[in-house]
């Protein structure tokens, strides 16, 4: 499968890394561990579903992109429920320094445990992506990369900890960091 990976000069990368290889496999899966300051998770990526999406997290993972990385925010509303992370600098701010298309059918749903890319709209993926904790009532926007296979009692605790914000959508009220990021395959 060939990946369209466009160079973002007006957003440069926010920690050294290239701009991955357009060619990615489009079959079989690959495990990601996270290790968290609120314990690990493990997400089970689908090539087959976002071919693209899921090298170029491959790529950030083995550049250590991710590695003692914050996660911004935190919703838990009635309509949204989810970690947000990969932005090295705060919410939607310190990408990679490329972005690439969506992977999306139009049909995508987004129930507990599952990870997607984030973006600021059509064709704009890069680093950011979302884990859901309880459910996201959004539109079928976002690239679902896998869904989380081990740990989702780790959410539970970043939830219980709380939101900075009235609203249940904002900073989390302790920070939440990413340690390391490692694939299992």
């Amino acid at each position: 499968m060939r990946c369209e990976f466009t160079p973002t000069p007006e957003n440069p990368a926010a920690k050294p890394v290239t701009v991955p290889k357009a060619k990615a496999l489009a079959k079989g899966t690959v495990d990601v561990f996270f290790v968290t300051n609120y314990g690990p998770f493990v997400v089970r990526m689908d090539r087959a579903n976002a071919p693209c999406g899921v090298s170029s997290f491959v790529h950030l993972v083995n550049s250590r992109f991710y590695d003692r990385t914050q996660c911004f925010r935190l919703t838990n509303s009635a309509r949204l429920g989810v970690l947000q992370c990969g932005d090295i600098y705060r919410q939607e701010e310190g990408g990679p320094g490329y972005k690439f298309p969506d992977e999306v059918t139009g049909k995508e749903t987004y129930p507990r445990g599952t990870v997607a890319m984030g973006n600021q709209g059509p064709g704009t993926n890069g680093s950011e992506f979302f884990v859901v904790h309880s459910f996201a009532n959004i539109p079928p926007n976002y690239t679902v990369l896998g869904h989380v296979i081990f740990g989702m009692s780790t959410f539970d605790r970043m939830v219980k900890a709380g939101i900075a914000d009235p609203d249940q959508d904002g900073p989390p009220t302790y920070p939440i960091r990413i340690l390391k990021v490692l694939t299992l395959d």
